[in-house]
């Protein structure tokens, strides 16, 4: 009993953990941009840091077992490198320079309601109105999105932040790239679950996705960044920045995500923890920083976290409803092969019971004759 409660907490605690990292990812790429880094280069140099930490690894675990790559595979790869690694990284690094990693934290708290949402119209959520469990996961969702609101707009220090070192064009255009990235991200989950049904090796899949997106967010610092000065890092900052960013929030995210999915863990799962990062944020923050978190800040961490636990009730049912029509399907299949080979065998039991009545009444007739 031990064992499976254990068993079945580890997709819980990979996740939660995996929220921590990119807290650390969030302040250290904080200080490279507020440095003068370019958020392109940072991005290029990340899914370079990922696709060397990610591509051993697949190469040596799934050589064998690997799907063969198809045009459909190849573009969905292409796909998913353009939403995450691209147009997702350079827009949070680019709203995360503008702001906090609070702030880029709380915004992107939405990130489980747009995934939500996204996979409801591809179907890849089942609609189940008189449900609790439904009803369970669209009110998690929802209060997720509240307790997003409450810690962006009510009274915590974040609000002295802006007005002391924000003008409202800043403020509009950090929200608005944050919001396209949370978009971006979402969908980006729920290729990734549609991908990995076709192409099950999540580590190659995860390779191939960092190293596309390594060659796109190259081109794209080229066009946007033209001088070779850009590209320069020393044994600074900079580069601890662009490996911790690739080494832990892609290619070790990538992979735990991977394997969420391939384990019938659905993106709604995935991104159910997301809010977590802005919690953990603002806890590092009063602890280590000596920040001041008023009652707004506390009101707005216990009703995400509510959220959050909402969620994954909700998932959690789904699951054991899932589980269940699988055993019953099975118990069917069983039956249902039981039945066809007694019927099978009962034509040979009736034509015995023929036989012998045919000679019975062979023998009654012979009696009555004499």
């Amino acid at each position: 009993m031990r064992l499976k409660m254990l068993e079945s907490a580890k997709p819980y605690f990979a996740m939660v953990c995996l929220q921590f990292g990119y807290v650390g990812m969030n302040l250290v790429t904080k200080v490279v941009l507020d440095r003068g880094m370019s958020h392109f280069v940072l991005v290029a140099y990340r899914n370079v840091f990922a696709t060397a930490a990610l591509a051993p690894f697949a190469l040596l675990s799934e050589r064998k077992g690997r799907p063969k790559m198809t045009f459909p595979i190849f573009m969905q790869i292409f796909v998913l490198a353009l939403l995450g690694p691209v147009i997702d990284q350079n827009l949070y690094y680019a709203g995360l320079k503008l702001t906090s990693p609070i702030f880029a934290g709380a915004v992107t708290s939405i990130v489980p309601a747009l995934t939500f949402i996204i996979s409801i119209i591809f179907r890849m959520e089942k609609v189940k109105t008189r449900k609790v469990r439904f009803q369970a996961k669209v009110v998690g969702t929802l209060v997720i999105v509240v307790g997003a609101i409450l810690m962006i707009l009510f009274k915590s220090p974040l609000i002295i932040f802006l007005r002391c070192h924000l003008i409202g064009e800043d403020y509009l255009k950090a929200t608005v790239f944050l919001l396209i990235a949370s978009l971006s991200w979402a969908s980006f989950f729920v290729l990734q679950a549609a991908t990995l049904k076709t192409y099950s090796s999540h580590l190659s899949l995860s390779t191939m996705v960092c190293f596309m997106g390594t060659l796109q967010s190259t081109a794209l610092t080229f066009v946007m960044e033209p001088s070779l000065s850009a590209w320069n890092v020393g044994f600074d900052m900079n580069l601890l920045a662009s490996a911790y960013a690739g080494i832990m929030t892609s290619s070790i995210a990538y992979y735990v995500q991977g394997m969420m999915m391939t384990k019938q863990k659905n993106p709604v799962f995935v991104t159910a923890f997301n809010p977590l990062i802005v919690i953990f944020g603002s806890i590092i923050g009063v602890l280590v920083l000596g920040q001041r978190l008023y009652v707004g800040g506390v009101l707005g961490m216990v009703i995400l976290m509510m959220g959050v636990c909402v969620v994954l009730w909700g998932k959690e049912g789904d699951e054991e409803e899932n589980s269940d029509e699988e055993e019953v399907f099975v118990e069917v299949v069983k039956c249902c092969k039981g039945c066809g080979n007694n019927s099978l065998s009962m034509p040979r039991i009736d034509e015995e019971v023929d036989v012998e009545m045919q000679s019975t009444r062979k023998a009654k007739t012979v009696v009555a004759l004499w």
